[in-house]
């Protein structure tokens, strides 16, 4: 059981962390770009103080920070010594937080996708934009409602120790 569970965790370790190193460097080119450009001079952004640019600033950065947790979380699962002792606690309390960190590194790039496409619409367009935008978190989202039940009932319940329930029997008093 252990070599099955080993096996499990390294081909998921394996594929999150590709998934991971192709999003950091997305998510780093959005981060160090600015739409819009920037004024002669000064450095200052054209678009600074508007909340679509606000948005994709704090989204590019989180989905940066947190791709780049998921990564590092996913390679130290996969140079893990493998103990029986580190399944206990160890190694799902990584695969949560590298699986965590991963959906959310996807949510924020995609806001952050969505927040400067804003800029290229024109002002008509703008309204007409949010069901599409809706729909592009579609698939994410359900992706990530699959896997939720995965997380819950596996990882998280085998992390969290389960408290005894009083028992209820008079007769036992």
């Amino acid at each position: 059981m252990l070599k099955d569970g080993v096996q499990w965790l390294i081909n998921t370790s394996q594929s999150c962390s590709v998934l991971a190193a192709l999003i950091a460097p997305v998510a780093y080119a959005t981060a160090t770009t600015v739409p819009g450009g920037l004024k002669e001079g000064t450095g200052i952004p054209l678009l600074r103080g508007q909340p679509a640019f606000n948005v994709f600033t704090v989204s590019s950065l989180v989905a940066l920070c947190l791709s780049v947790t998921s990564l590092t979380m996913f390679l130290s699962i996969l140079t893990s010594r493998y103990q029986t002792s580190d399944f206990l606690c160890n190694l799902p309390m990584k695969l949560i937080l590298g699986l965590s960190s991963l959906f959310i590194s996807i949510a924020a790039m995609l806001v952050s996708f969505c927040a400067g496409h804003f800029f290229d619409l024109g002002e008509q367009l703008q309204r007409t934009a949010f069901p599409i935008y809706a729909i592009t978190f579609l698939p994410v989202s359900l992706y990530a409602m699959t896997q939720f039940r995965l997380s819950i009932d596996h990882l998280i319940k085998s992390v969290i120790p389960s408290v005894p329930q009083r028992s209820h029997d008079k007769s036992t008093i």
